[in-house]
């Protein structure tokens, strides 16, 4: 990867004090865009989910404010000076919002027991304060934790998470709400909302769950749809009339036709080979220097956490942030570090594998996999191994055939921009500190266009920043530019001041293009969910 690495001077209001005096820029030789920090809402709330998914109308952004319950409307008209103008809430978490073209706006709530029903808030993005803008509610599924509108602003569709219950006493369903719209902007009611589930897929009930889609783990509620209660769907894409859902544990993808709000299809992703060289990884925090390796037999769970579809060459492609968020509840929890399996886990790792030679703390031994796959049950032992997510992101056609992974260029960039801090973690500046779990840990993605050419933006949610490829040619997408908005010498969790770190841990990413851009630029709008800050970067194309 031929790259420059420069420094990106700023100079703004005292007002986004959040925008680093010098933001990290890396950039690959020929890249025809860059990004730069504009301005900085801050909340002053650390590690407390205070920004988290971002959506855009006007001159203005609604930012879910987890910690409040509510989500925060923002006026970015003077990006350096951005202001709260009010805030909308409703009994319960705000998880997600979207706004449609004309301004019809949902909010996405969970309820205040998780496990119940949560509901939709439905809003005006025009009104100039909370009491005008709301304009009703309608009950969903469990634990909504996603909403978005289709292109043309006819449903809304809500990934119903159903998470169990902290103490796995409980576990509901996982569903897709489909909701139709009104054509004005009004809140639609109870009868327009339909719901997808994967009742389908339980014995008995006509479809067979494909063979690698992951269900696993207790069931607290015995043979009552146990496959519909394992999948969590997480994130939505939209292509037609189909969504595709990102079902996260799962390591699979759910195919939804949206009118009938049916379940059609679910895909299994699989596992990328970490034997490869492209696929190489540093695997730990104790080698005391930064390595990508490669160990034949090792494997990683791709489990996407953002989806998004674009076109390109008349097809449809899905493009995934392989994030890799294990099931962890209650007593139960899939992860163990490879040298812990033998008490963790079913048995040890097989004496015969190849695996067998790399288990000590500086190769493999402190890698956090999974209990629930690679076990040989003849020989009692672990064959293969699989890691968390693909440290990466990957492009998809609707079948599910993998047409690109990005490999380890993740960390490779991140180690080229940021030799002292690759694999940090969030909540303190710290080198390889998640070497052993997910490294730079892939969460969002967001898909825009600059000057007819197709981006891809990925948020890194541990060590921070956001990664551009162009994916106009799916097959060959490459690396354009990494910016982090972060100074590493503050360290919040060690007594740094928060105001001083910079963006900590991107967890919603959105592209506002130049025409709905209150700039007239196209810009990026990250929700930093550990430093509670939301930061718009102006995207600027360095060829015509």
């Amino acid at each position: 990867m031929a790259a420059a690495c420069a420094v990106a001077f700023t100079p703004l209001a005292a007002a986004s004090a959040a925008v680093v005096p010098d933001p990290i820029t890396f950039s690959a030789d020929d890249a025809a865009l860059s990004l730069a920090p504009i301005g900085t809402y801050e909340t002053g709330a650390f590690d407390q989910s205070a920004a988290e998914i971002v959506a855009a109308y006007g001159d203005r952004l609604f930012v879910v404010n987890a910690l409040a319950g509510s989500v925060s409307v923002l006026d970015y008209s003077d990006p350096a000076a951005i202001t709260e103008e009010f805030a909308l809430s409703s009994p319960g978490v705000a998880n997600s919002v979207a706004v449609r073209a004309d301004g019809l706006g949902v909010v996405a709530v969970e309820s205040t027991t998780k496990t119940d029903a949560g509901h939709l808030l439905f809003f005006d993005a025009r009104a100039t304060d909370a009491a005008s803008a709301v304009l009703g509610t309608v009950q969903v599924g469990a634990l909504p934790d996603m909403v978005t509108i289709v292109p043309d602003g006819k449903y809304a569709l809500i990934a119903n998470e159903g998470e169990p219950a902290d103490d796995f006493s409980v576990d509901p369903e996982g569903s897709v709400s489909v909701v139709k719209l009104p054509k004005r902007i009004a809140a639609p009611t109870q009868k327009d909302v339909k719901t997808a589930d994967f009742h389908a897929y339980e014995v008995g009930g006509g479809k067979t769950l494909p063979q690698d889609v992951r269900v696993f783990g207790p069931q607290p509620h015995g043979d009552d749809h146990p496959v519909s209660r394992n999948l969590e769907p997480e994130y939505i894409a939209v292509d037609g009339n189909n969504a595709y859902v990102a079902l996260q544990e799962a390591n699979a993808i759910a195919v939804v036709q949206i009118p009938s709000a049916r379940v059609t299809d679910i895909l299994p992703l699989g596992a990328k080979d970490l034997g490869l060289a492209e696929n190489a990884l540093d695997p730990s925090d104790k080698d005391k220097a930064f390595a990508l390796r490669s160990y034949p037999g090792l494997k990683g769970l791709f489990m996407p956490d953002g989806i998004q579809s674009y076109t390109a060459g008349g097809k449809t492609y899905l493009v995934t942030a392989n994030e890799g968020d294990a099931r962890e509840w209650g007593e139960y929890s899939e992860v163990s570090r490879v040298k812990d399996l033998a008490k963790n886990g079913r048995g040890a790792v097989c004496a015969t594998s190849p695996l067998a030679a790399s288990l000590g703390d500086a190769a493999l031994g402190r890698l956090n996999v999974t209990i629930e796959d690679g076990f040989d049950a003849a020989a009692g032992c672990y064959s293969e191994l699989y890691a968390f997510g693909g440290r990466s992101f990957s492009i998809w056609s609707t079948d599910g055939t993998l047409v690109f992974d990005s490999g380890s260029q993740f960390e490779q960039l991140t180690a080229a921009a940021i030799p002292s801090f690759v694999n940090s973690n969030h909540t303190a500046s710290n080198f390889e500190g998640r070497s052993d779990d997910k490294g730079p840990e892939p969460e969002g993605v967001a898909i825009g266009k600059v000057q007819g050419r197709t981006y891809a933006f990925i948020g890194f949610e541990r060590v921070g920043g956001v990664a551009v490829f162009d994916v106009t040619d799916p097959a060959a997408s490459r690396f354009v530019t990494y910016v982090n908005n972060r100074d590493f010498s503050v360290s919040v969790e060690d007594g740094g001041d928060l105001a001083a770190a910079g963006d900590l841990g991107p967890e919603g990413v959105a592209f506002i293009p130049a025409a709905a851009s209150a700039t007239g630029t196209p810009l990026l709008a990250v929700g930093n969910e550990v430093s509670g800050t939301t930061t718009l970067f102006e995207i600027t194309a360095l060829v015509d």
